[in-house]
């Protein structure tokens, strides 16, 4: 490639380059003394952009350099990158001139075993997990009514601001309070557990104007030594203790700290988190009244999607008038046709129900009938039951004078009083003898 070098006036110690040309040169020197390369370290700070090309970090204990894999070199690798996945790839040094930036754009990559700060997060998650700190039976679901968050993150931090941001938008009458605390370092570890216990110490005085419903653990993204604070097991076992829900929200979406597990719930951003503690009043009735809509006007989503696709149509045609009238009128047609369906089959289901109506009045008609005539033979039946009905063909009922029937003459004796009830009165008499059946008169 031809380098267009600046020229340099008689008086000039120097030369003076335009920006460009000086990137294009040092490109071109790149190119000459390194290309193609080999490379080996540890990825970090992974991302995949809609278009397919991957962007990263390639690192070791000395240096970093960033790295580009386009969509035609990521689609022939046989394994998924990943941040802490220790990697050897093959391709050329680069100069990304808008930016200024040194970029090693990778053509091939291969794994070379899980970097060493990675294997320490693996083996700390399991000892961990082995202690049942991440045992989802542990965890509780997130208050339905919070009236204040507590954030535990440094006061300098993005990841601050973007909480802020989304309560302040969602439920502004919903307070906040900072326990603020480093997110990165070597006294990063500390800061946290303090500002976590600070948290709880509020939690447990009912009165504290800092008692919080729901605390948020939260740290913008960066590499896995960025996020390693995260993973100290003096933070695990703060967030353990939490007497309250506890939210992580670390980082981007792909990245994943032990915090993240142990806490009550996982966020994959900041900002997500407010989202998650915070489910705004208003979301939740339009999301009612979304679906009352729904099953009010279903018959009016059909036409309105044959409308949708009849402007896109009319987009892409440009303007057709003539198609576009057209169209117009085969809409109100089926406008008309749909209300008048609706008409039918409303009145339809009026029928319905007045036959159904008048099934139910003849089905409790013959119910009734069936049941006063089911009364009526009860009721012969117990008035022929009744022990006076003998009285009226020529029987007497006796009894003794304790009012107690007549069953068997040995209760009775000789001159005993006997009171007989016919069917006009009654008569009293007395014993004159006792015979027993089978005894001569």
């Amino acid at each position: 490639m031809n380098t267009a070098f600046p020229s340099v006036s008689p008086n000039a110690t120097d030369p003076v380059w335009p920006v460009g040309a000086l990137m294009q040169a040092i490109a071109d020197a790149l190119a000459s003394r390194f290309n193609p390369g080999a490379v080996e370290g540890e990825i970090s700070g992974f991302s995949r952009a809609a278009s397919g090309h991957c962007y990263f970090n390639l690192k070791d204990a000395s240096g970093q350099i960033r790295c580009a894999l386009f969509r035609r070199s990521a689609e022939a690798l046989s394994f998924a990158p990943r941040d802490g996945l220790r990697v050897q790839v093959r391709g050329k040094l680069d100069v990304y001139g808008p930016r200024g930036d040194l970029q090693l754009i990778v053509e091939r990559m291969q794994t070379a075993g899980a970097g060493q700060l990675y294997e320490e997060f693996l083996r700390l998650k399991a000892r961990l997990e082995s202690q049942g700190l991440f045992d989802p039976a542990r965890k509780r679901a997130l208050p339905a009514v919070v009236r204040r968050v507590g954030v535990v993150t440094s006061l300098g931090a993005a990841a601050l601001r973007d909480v802020a941001t989304a309560l302040r938008r969602r439920v502004p009458h919903i307070a906040v309070v900072v326990f603020p605390a480093s997110v990165q370092g070597a006294q990063a570890p500390a800061e946290i557990v303090s500002a976590l216990e600070a948290a709880y110490r509020a939690h447990s005085d009912p009165d504290s104007p800092a008692r919080c419903d729901v605390l948020l653990l939260v740290r913008g993204g960066g590499s896995l030594e960025d996020l390693w604070s995260f993973n100290d097991e003096r933070v695990v076992q703060a967030v353990v203790r939490a007497p309250m829900p506890l939210l992580c929200g670390v980082g981007h979406e792909t990245d994943f700290t032990l915090a993240d597990f142990a806490a009550d719930m996982r966020a994959p951003t900041p900002t997500a988190a407010a989202e998650l503690c915070a489910r705004d009043r208003d979301s939740q009735l339009a999301a009612l009244d979304a679906v009352a809509a729904a099953l009010r006007d279903g018959c009016i989503r059909h036409l309105d999607r044959q409308a949708q696709g009849l402007d896109r149509s009319a987009a892409r045609l440009g303007r057709p008038s003539v198609r576009l009238a057209e169209a117009q009128r085969q809409m109100l047609q089926l406008q008309h046709r749909l209300v008048a369906a609706r008409g039918l089959w409303l009145q339809r289901q009026h029928h319905v129900l007045d036959r159904a109506g008048e099934r139910a009045q003849q089905l409790r008609e013959r119910a009734l009938q069936a049941h006063t005539s089911r009364l009526e033979r009860h009721a012969q039946a117990l008035s022929l039951l009744d022990p006076r009905l003998p009285l009226q063909r020529g029987y007497a009922l006796l009894t003794d004078a304790e009012g107690q029937l007549l069953a068997s003459v040995q209760a009775l004796q000789v001159g005993a009083p006997v009171r007989a009830a016919l069917a006009d009165g009654e008569l009293d008499l007395a014993v004159q003898a006792v015979r027993a059946r089978g005894t001569p008169a």
